[in-house]
C-alpha cells in the first residue's frame, strides 16, 4: 500500500513512521510519499526517519517529493498535516487577539477561525486532486482546526474524509492507566466537536469507573485534565471535560496566563523550530536523537499557561504521565487503517459526519463521538443526549465553524464577521469586526481569502 503525507518535513512524520516501522501486519504500508514544499525541511526528516529505520529491514520505503501531484498518484492513504501560512501566521492568530484581551490560541476562538480562513480554500483544493488522482484512498484529517477542514473536504469526498485527533482517546488510555486497568477493555462515552467534548463515562467491563477516579484527589494529581481544571471543577461537572474547554470554563485566566508568560506558544515554536530545521542536518548520526530531544522539549511545554508551567519548561515536572502511547495522532491513524484494510474492527473517537448521532445538530455536520470502524467504512455510535450546557455550546460552535467555511469558500467578508462576532470567547460585534479586520492586515492569506463582496 501507498501512504502519501502532506506536510512530510513536519515535526509529527516520525511518529507515523515509527509505528509503521512495528506494524507487521498484512497488507502494510510499503511505500510512504512524503510531500513538503520546504525542501530543506524534507532533507532533514528524511534523514531523521532513515535513522529510526536502521533496524527494520523491511522498512517502508520513503518517497521525498515537492511534487503535489506525484505525492497524491496512486495512494491508498493520505495524512495531512499543513499549516498554511507558517508559524508567522500563527503568531499573528495569538497576537491579533491578545492585542483585543480574547484568547488567542492556533485552534480554539478567534485563532482558529483566522486559521480555518487561509486553511480551508487549501484543503478543498487538495481534495479535489484527490478524487482526480487517488478516487479509492482514504483521506485522514489532522490539519487544524480538524473539524473545521474535515468537514469542509466532505463536501468534495464524503465519508472518505475522517478528522484525526488524539486528545480523546489519549484522556481514555490515561483515565485506565491512573485506575491500573488495561486501557484496551475501556468503552469512552464522550460526545463534543473537535477541542469541544466531553467524557461522560468510561466503561470498564460494562462498570463505569468515572466515579471512582473523580472522588480520589491522589489520582486526579496525577492525571492532565485534573491538574487543568482541578479536582473540584471536575467533580461539579461530573465528568472529564477535554482539555480545550479551559479556555472556555476558564477564559480569563487563560488569557491572564499568555499575556503573562511574556510569549505565545506560537512564538516559542517559531524559536525552537526553526533551530531545529536549521541544525539537524548537521547532527549527522545523532539526527534522529535531537529530534527526540526536540520534541520532548515542545510536549513539556504544550499549554503552560493551563498546566501552571512556563514556555519551554515542563509543566509539573514531579507528575508522572501514565499514557503508554507516545504515537498520538499515528496510534489513531494506524488503527483506522489496520480497521479499513484488515477488517480489524475498532472503535475510536474521531472526527466524522453526524447522521443523526447528536439528534440536535444537521446530518452533515462533523462531530466528534465513538466510531466504529471496519472494512465497510465509518460508522458512528449513538451517544446519550448532551445535557443542555453541552448542547448549546455545541450548536453555537458549529454555527460559527459554517459561517467561517462560508466565508473561506465565498471570500464573503459579512459571513467572516458572523464567525468572529458570534464566537462564545468573543461574543461582541465590536470585537469581532476588530478582529476580521486585524487578521486581514496581520495575514496576507486571510486578505486573499476574503476578496472584496
Amino acid at each position: 500500500m501507498k501512504l502519501c503525507i502532506l506536510g512530510g518535513g513536519g515535526f509529527r512524520t516520525p511518529y507515523v513512521y515509527q509505528a509503521l516501522l512495528r506494524d507487521q501486519g498484512n497488507p502494510r504500508v510499503e511505500e510512504v510519499a512524503l510531500y513538503d514544499t520546504d525542501r530543506d525541511r524534507l532533507d532533514g526528516m528524511v534523514m531523521v526517519l532513515t535513522q529510526l529505520a536502521a533496524q527494520f529491514p523491511d522498512a517502508p520505503r520513503l518517497v521525498p517529493t515537492t511534487s503535489l501531484e506525484q505525492a497524491l498518484a496512486g495512494s491508498d492513504f493520505i495524512f495531512a498535516a499543513v499549516r498554511v501560512g507558517g508559524l508567522s501566521a500563527r503568531c499573528c492568530d495569538e497576537r491579533v487577539a491578545l492585542d483585543l484581551d480574547v484568547l488567542g490560541q492556533e485552534t480554539t476562538g478567534p485563532g482558529g477561525l483566522a486559521y480555518a480562513l487561509r486553511t480551508v480554500p487549501f484543503m478543498v483544493d487538495i481534495a479535489h486532486k484527490v478524487r482526480e488522482l487517488a478516487p479509492n484512498a482514504w483521506f485522514l484529517n489532522f490539519t487544524n482546526p480538524a473539524g473545521i477542514i474535515t468537514e469542509a473536504m466532505q463536501s468534495v469526498l464524503g465519508d472518505r474524509v475522517l478528522g484525526i485527533c488524539d486528545t480523546p482517546s489519549g484522556l481514555g488510555r490515561r483515565v485506565a492507566g491512573v485506575l491500573g486497568l488495561d486501557h484496551t477493555r475501556v468503552q469512552m462515552d464522550y460526545v463534543g466537536l473537535n477541542h469541544l467534548g466531553w467524557m461522560r463515562r468510561v466503561l470498564h467491563d460494562g462498570v463505569d469507573v468515572l466515579p471512582r477516579l473523580l472522588a480520589d484527589d491522589e489520582k486526579l494529581s496525577v492525571l492532565e485534565e485534573g491538574i487543568v481544571f482541578g479536582p473540584e471543577w471536575l467533580r461539579t461537572m461530573g465528568l472529564i471535560p477535554n482539555e480545550y474547554l479551559y479556555y472556555y470554563y476558564f477564559n480569563r485566566d487563560a488569557v491572564r496566563g499568555i499575556l503573562d508568560s511574556g510569549k505565545t506558544r506560537g512564538e516559542f515554536l517559531v524559536a525552537t523550530q526553526d533551530d531545529f530545521y536549521r541544525q539537524v542536518r548537521a547532527q549527522g548520526e545523532r539526527a534522529a536523537e535531537f529530534w527526540r530531544e526536540t520534541v520532548t522539549a515542545r510536549s513539556a511545554s504544550y499549554m503552560a499557561e493551563a498546566k501552571g508551567g512556563e514556555q519551554g519548561k515542563p509543566a509539573h515536572v514531579d507528575q508522572v504521565e501514565t499514557d503508554p502511547s507516545h504515537q498520538g495522532y499515528a496510534g489513531v491513524a494506524l488503527g483506522v487503517m489496520a480497521a479499513i484494510t484488515r477488517n480489524e474492527r475498532s472503535t475510536m473517537i474521531l472526527n466524522v459526519r453526524n447522521r443523526g448521532t447528536i439528534a440536535a445538530l444537521p446530518d452533515d455536520a462533523v462531530v466528534e463521538v465513538p466510531t466504529t470502524v471496519d472494512a465497510n467504512g465509518v460508522h458512528p455510535l449513538t451517544t446519550t443526549a448532551p445535557n443542555l450546557h453541552q448542547l448549546g455550546l455545541m450548536q453555537q460552535v458549529k454555527a460559527v465553524e459554517r459561517h467561517t467555511i462560508a466565508a473561506a469558500l465565498t471570500g464573503d467578508r459579512r459571513e467572516a464577521l458572523q464567525a468572529f462576532s458570534l464566537h462564545p470567547l468573543v461574543d461582541s460585534v465590536t470585537v469581532g469586526r476588530k478582529l476580521l479586520d486585524g487578521y486581514v492586515e496581520a495575514i496576507p492569506e486571510v486578505a486573499a481569502v476574503l476578496k472584496a463582496h
